[in-house]
């Protein structure tokens, strides 16, 4: 008597539909290079920023169908809204939402203006909020989604002559457990990313000799690039993942290990 082993064959998997993408300040630097993962990946982005760029009118032509920008203020709600509003009339939803949008100033507490101050804070905080708050919203109506924010290593540790900005992104950290907890019952997670320091530019503040002395210190021997992020967004923003929320990713090369 022979046995046979029957093997199933496997079930047919439906092409996944293009995601709904928001990247907030998508239009260079690390907001460029997430832009650039989620196009890669078939998914349609939206981005603002204050202004267009050359990385913005190449997408725009390259990827006409899958990718919207609208120029937008996102430290004035109307701003915001009319953002949100257009990547709904266009796609009807959100499906993942990366608050990537923010600005430094460079300068020692004792010496900010009331500008300085604004300006940082309000783009930083009250435009991620502002933003939040209204793709939530949608979000819970179809009660599905993701949310990264992205903040800094300076929100944890500090670093000279970047008190505000580091304030601020201390502030997103919070903001993630805050917003994890109201979310998670109705299928939305939402996780932060703690970049180190990038090769972009908001790292411009920083000479060659205060570069090399971060590299030194940096187990992985580098800066990281845009990429490094990006691929950490398309990991806590699969669709599979509904466990893993309230969660700030440090991605920094092991440089706060």
């Amino acid at each position: 008597m022979t046995t046979e082993t029957v093997r199933a064959e496997p079930a047919a998997v439906a092409p996944a539909e293009p995601r709904v993408v928001v990247v907030t300040g998508g239009s260079r630097g690390l907001g460029a290079g997430i832009v650039e993962s989620y196009l890669a990946s078939g998914d349609r982005v939206a981005g603002c920023a204050r202004s267009s760029t050359t990385e913005v009118e190449g997408w725009l032509a390259s990827h006409p169908d899958h990718f919207l920008f609208v120029p937008a203020d996102l430290s004035r709600s109307d701003d915001a809204k009319t953002f949100v509003d257009a990547v709904i009339e266009r796609w009807d939803h959100v499906d993942v939402l990366i608050n990537n949008a923010g600005v430094a100033r460079d300068g020692i507490l004792a010496m900010a203006s009331d500008d300085d101050i604004d300006v940082v804070v309000d783009l930083n905080i009250k435009g991620t909020l502002y933003v939040s708050r209204l793709v939530s919203r949608r979000m819970l109506a179809r009660r599905s989604g993701s949310i990264v924010n992205i903040s800094s290593i300076v929100g944890r540790s500090g670093y000279r002559g970047l008190g505000v900005y580091s304030a601020t992104k201390a502030a997103l950290d919070g903001l993630t457990r805050s917003m994890a907890r109201e979310l998670g019952s109705r299928g939305i997670t939402v996780n932060g990313i703690a970049p180190g320091y990038l090769r972009t530019e908001m790292s411009h503040g920083l000479d060659e000799g205060q570069m090399d002395q971060i590299v030194r210190r940096t187990p992985a021997g580098r800066l990281g690039d845009p990429g490094d992020i990006a691929r950490v967004c398309q990991f806590l923003t699969d669709p599979r993942n509904d466990y893993l929320t309230g969660q700030v990713i440090v991605v920094d090369g092991g440089l706060t290990s």
